[in-house]
């Protein structure tokens, strides 16, 4: 056997071609066994009696003759792409599995029941109600809302609604999603909601101000009812209650999920328990929530719950349900061009996106950047493609800190933060995205220490060259707007030369959070900081400090001296 195999060999070594040729040979043998393999047997056509969609239960789709056979008419058929559902949806659809058969001739039914088979549509989770009108004035639904201008799909935008408990999932012009617990407001046209979905283009995501609405059927009531209402604190009877918290009905069974339920059907973010009765309304300056009150005078139980509080007739337990505040949710372009150039600047990682999501809220117009960031774009930033020198925005994201750089703007927005959590934050950014995280390798690694040593001088630097070339600075630090955002944002709104509204900073006060916070699920179990970066990070800090009290400024906050 060994002498067969040289001298195969030696045979191939003077005649190359013919062993390429016999190679090719087998390859070709084998292809063609596959394809053989796969065209076995019957297709798989939905509706006849050995196919899955027929009712037997669940099968593998066929993917042989019925896609490469032009034979077969699979896009009318099958849809590749047939809408997803997840699991916390119950399924109440009752229509008959021929309804699957049967063509869309361009009437009544919307283009988002196009192509689905009898068994997908047994099977559907989420039911479609048709298209609605919409406002940015006046929302249809009223809930969380968040957009997506590349990767938006109808599953996507169902899931987020369902996760946070809401009953209807909208989208809107392609990338936009809201949620809500009620319709406001009347159908329109079905031709209206003609926008493909910009992740998913077999699907129908709405129209200019017209919403694809979808009705959610949870499997867990509980998660609808009550599962993501906030706590915000005990607060003393405001003096015009009635004006102050328009909507009230008595409890004599009152709870916690009692009052939040009848407040979120009447579509207001805040639920106040008063002992007996439940007070619905708006966060105002007749009630702005801003003087707490020790919870113990709060501490009188529920009539119907033993373990809860329910406040009292002088004293008001608050709750902020899932119904989102629009009062503050408009955004649009300056309507002329700005006078002058303004500066959001920052250090990487000091909160300029969340700093440029408070003043659009605040405000009511978008944020520009020195750069382009198509991922923020994407999230709803549309002053992101605007030229930093348009002069269509109110304030321009910069981390620049050259003399040159500086001297562009007439004046500027400093957001200061603890040079340890900018560090880590822009360290997650970098290597996680903005709301993502850096692998434990990266800390462990030699990225953090070569990031530490390059990027800790810059933080000093950064506010050293912005004080000493900035014309007209407002110093912010990150933790002052954290701590007392209603102030701090009255000061950023004032220098941008907007008169503050002060319903709208309350609105703002409600959704401060925004799409652009780690959720805090991944911090790192120890300190990634070494004593000899602390020694280095302690010395800019101090320089920084100096310099800021030089000018008559208040120094940093004490917490950046190291722990």
């Amino acid at each position: 056997m060994a002498k067969l195999l040289v001298k195969l060999q030696r045979y191939f070594r003077r005649k190359p071609v013919r062993f390429f040729t016999l190679l090719a040979l087998y390859l070709a043998a084998g292809s063609l066994v596959f394809l053989h393999s796969g065209f076995s047997g019957e297709p798989t056509v939905p509706g006849s009696p050995r196919s899955p969609a027929a009712g037997e239960g669940p099968g593998l789709p066929y993917l042989g003759v019925m896609q490469l056979s032009r034979g077969f008419k699979a896009a009318a058929t099958m849809p590749a792409g047939g809408r997803r559902h997840g699991p916390w949806f119950k399924s109440t659809s009752k229509e008959p599995s021929e309804r699957g058969k049967s063509r869309d001739n361009g009437g009544a039914r919307s283009r988002a029941l196009r192509g689905r088979s009898g068994r997908e549509k047994e099977e559907d989770r989420a039911r479609y109600l048709g298209c609605y009108e919409d406002s940015t004035r006046q929302r249809t639904l009223r809930g969380m809302s968040f957009f997506d201008y590349k990767k938006m799909t109808v599953f996507r935008c169902q899931d987020n609604c369902a996760e946070r408990g809401y009953l209807y999932a909208g989208l809107e012009f392609g990338a936009e999603c809201y949620c809500g617990h009620k319709i406001q407001a009347s159908n329109a046209s079905e031709s209206e909601c003609n926008m493909e979905c910009k992740g998913e283009r077999s699907n129908t995501c709405g129209g200019i101000n017209r919403l694809s609405i979808y009705r959610l059927e949870l499997a867990q009531e509980s998660a609808r009812r009550y599962g993501s209402a906030i706590f915000r604190g005990c607060f003393r009877r405001p003096e015009n209650v009635s004006i102050a918290l328009p909507v009230s009905q008595l409890m004599l069974n009152m709870s916690v999920d009692k009052c939040v339920d009848f407040c979120t059907e009447k579509e207001f973010p805040l639920a106040a328990l008063a002992g007996t009765r439940c007070r619905c309304g708006f966060p105002t300056p007749l009630f702005p929530l801003h003087e707490r009150e020790d919870e113990q005078l709060c501490a009188h139980k529920c009539p119907a719950e033993e373990f809860e509080s329910c406040g009292s007739a002088d004293f008001l337990l608050v709750y902020q349900t899932q119904v989102q505040d629009n009062r503050c949710m408009d955004r649009r372009f300056l309507p002329s061009r700005a006078k002058q150039l303004v500066a959001l600047a920052s250090f990487p990682g000091a909160g300029n996106t969340w700093a440029r999501h408070l003043i659009e809220l605040a405000t009511g117009f978008y944020t520009g950047s020195y750069y382009f960031d198509g991922s923020l774009y994407n999230k709803g930033f549309k002053g992101e493609r605007d030229h930093w020198r348009s002069g269509r925005t109110i304030c321009i994201k910069t981390h620049e800190s050259g003399q040159k750089e500086i001297e562009s703007f007439d004046s500027a927005i400093l957001l200061i933060r603890n040079p340890y959590k900018a560090l880590m934050a822009e360290f997650n950014r970098k290597y996680g995205g903005h709301i993502g995280f850096a692998a434990h390798a990266h800390w462990k690694g030699k990225e953090w220490p070569e990031f530490v040593a390059n990027y800790a001088p810059w933080w000093a630097t950064h506010t050293l060259d912005w004080l000493r070339y900035g014309k007209k600075v407002l110093v912010v630090h990150f933790e002052d707007l954290k701590r007392d955002l209603f102030v701090q944002l009255q000061r950023m709104v004032g220098l941008l030369g907007v008169t503050p509204c002060e319903d709208r900073l309350l609105c703002v006060e409600g959704q401060k959070d925004g799409n652009f916070k780690r959720s805090g699920l991944r911090k790192l179990e120890y300190d990634p900081y070494t004593p000899e970066m602390r020694r280095m990070i302690s010395g800019y800090i101090k320089t920084v400090d100096a310099a800021l009290k030089l000018r008559n400024l208040s120094g940093v906050p004490e917490d950046y001296y190291p722990r």
